[in-house]
């Protein structure tokens, strides 16, 4: 099993710290509460129902016409491989470790790219793996440039697939209104914007065709009437969205000034974190983490991932952590 951020139950037995006492900044997940509706006692009661109207939902949400529930993404993650057997798969990294770990699982040959390299390398692979905006560094490629790529890989049948987990508060550059072009395949998520992680619950898009052929791999039932009932009305509810995705670019850009003025400056994030390429980031982790403030921290790139606070408490709380570790900086309110 690869590593991810949260792990709090395992942070609490390491630092000797109550897991209720921890202020968790290492998921890239929305900090807020969404306003759930309540569960109907059916919702749990019986087998879930694909005609309740979720990919409808979904469809109006992501402006598309086919739109597949999944597990989360890191269910597509793991399925699609099996659609491109044999293929060389191109993944623009440092990105999501599942991408590679699935395909090379899948006996694919995975080819890692820079940003830098794909123009020369695209002729080169059959599929390429876009996560935009990129988790870690938040590097986001206009989707003029991914839609050029996606025609030249489509031309020799060839695929692009772009994970868009992190794009809900930035629309403007998605490619799922694209998604009906054949080769072209967008993987979305409930778990970061709407902060519904343990819904487990996201979409494919792309042409029908394959999403039947998705369809077949996952099986039936693949999410819980529950999750489909709540994935139903977060999707619907406009009035929210709009709300959090302002307070997301507000919140994005106070935690980016914060840590500049602590000598952290970010190189790179997106409205749900902030990315710190340090060379004492292992330490200012481990720093952190004695007081109760987790983040996540990505040793072989000596960099740390910074989530969004979400109350005042929590941004005091921050705030003074940091003022501890660099006691010589005098911050400016």
């Amino acid at each position: 099993m690869l590593e991810h951020g949260g792990r709090l139950r395992q942070a609490a037995i390491t630092y000797g710290i109550p897991i209720d006492d921890w202020l968790d900044l290492s998921t890239g997940l929305a900090p807020y509460s969404w306003p759930l509706p309540s569960i109907p006692a059916e919702a749990w009661q019986r087998l879930p129902e694909d005609d309740d109207g979720l990919e409808q939902v979904a469809q109006e949400y992501y402006q598309v016409e086919s739109a597949l529930p999944v597990a989360g993404s890191q269910a597509a993650i793991q399925a699609l491989p099996a659609l491109f057997s044999g293929r060389r798969v191109g993944l623009v990294e440092p990105c999501y470790a599942e991408h590679r770990h699935a395909w090379k699982r899948a006996g694919c040959t995975p080819v890692s790219l820079s940003g830098d390299e794909i123009e020369g390398m695209l002729d080169r692979i059959d599929v390429l793996v876009v996560v935009n905006p990129n988790n870690p560094t938040g590097r986001a490629f206009p989707p003029a440039v991914l839609l050029d790529w996606h025609v030249r890989l489509a031309s020799r049948g060839g695929g692009l697939i772009v994970d868009e987990a992190f794009v809900d508060p930035t629309p403007e550059i998605s490619l799922a209104p694209y998604t009906g072009a054949p080769g072209l395949i967008v993987l979305r998520s409930l778990g970061k914007f709407f902060g519904l992680g343990g819904a487990r619950l996201g979409f494919v898009l792309a042409e029908h065709d394959l999403l039947v052929s998705l369809a077949e791999i996952l099986g039936p039932w693949s999410i819980s009437g529950p999750a489909r009932h709540v994935g139903r009305h977060a999707l619907a509810d406009k009035p929210t969205q709009r709300i959090w995705r302002e307070r997301m670019h507000f919140d994005s850009q106070r935690l980016a000034r914060l840590l500049t003025a602590y000598g952290l400056a970010p190189q790179g994030g997106c409205a749900l974190f902030q990315w710190i390429p340090h060379i004492g980031a292992a330490a200012l982790h481990q720093a952190l983490a004695e007081q109760g403030i987790l983040t996540r921290l990505f040793d072989q790139l000596s960099a740390l991932r910074i989530g969004l606070p979400g109350s005042d408490a929590d941004w005091t709380r921050f705030e003074s952590a940091l003022a501890q570790l660099f006691p010589e900086i005098t911050c400016p309110r």
